[in-house]
C-alpha cells in the first residue's frame, strides 16, 4: 500500500468480519512493500512485470503461502480462496491479473489448490461497501462448495 491510497485505516472491515465468523486469514506478502519499500512511487503492471527479477521475487515469497495452504488442507481445513485488490499491479485477478497474482494462480494450479477468488473493487472504502457484502457472502458459499 501507498500512503494516502488506503482504502481502509486497517484492517479492511469485511476481513474483521471473517475472523468473528471464525474464518482464518493468510496474508499474502506484498512484494511491492518488501522489493521497493513503504516509499515507493505507484507503478504500474509493466513497470513491476519488468524490473528484473520481480517475478521471481514474487514465486519465491509465494512457496511459504503455497505450503502453508496444503499443511492446513492436510489438516482437514478448508481453503475457501483468495482476496485481491481489482487495479493493483500486484493484487488485481480479474481484468489485468496482477504480478503476484498471476504466479499465485500458476502456483495453485502446480499444487491442485483450488482458485476461487474474491476482489475489492476500486470503489470499496470503509463508509462506501455497496454490494461487497453479497459478493463476500457468495464468495464464501463458492468456497465451501468447492471444497
Amino acid at each position: 500500500m501507498i500512503h494516502g491510497w488506503e482504502r481502509a485505516r486497517g484492517a479492511f472491515p469485511f476481513a474483521i468480519d471473517l475472523l468473528s465468523r471464525g474464518v482464518a486469514l493468510i496474508q499474502l506478502p506484498c512484494p511491492e512493500f518488501i522489493v521497493l519499500g513503504g516509499g515507493r512511487p505507484p507503478m504500474t503492471y509493466e513497470e513491476y512485470r519488468d524490473l528484473p527479477a520481480f517475478r521471481q521475487q514474487c514465486q519465491a515469497m509465494l512457496q511459504p503461502m503455497i505450503q502453508q495452504i496444503q499443511a492446513y488442507q492436510m489438516e482437514g481445513y478448508q481453503y475457501l480462496g483468495v482476496i485481491g485488490i481489482n487495479e493493483s499491479p500486484n493484487c488485481s485477478i480479474s481484468g489485468q491479473r496482477g504480478v503476484l497474482m498471476e504466479e499465485f494462480f500458476a502456483e495453485c494450479q502446480k499444487a491442485q489448490i483450488g482458485t476461487n477468488f474474491l476482489e475489492v473493487p476500486t470503489w470499496y472504502t470503509e463508509e462506501a461497501r455497496g454490494d461487497f457484502n453479497e459478493q463476500l457472502q457468495m464468495f464464501l458459499e463458492r468456497g465451501v462448495r468447492n471444497e
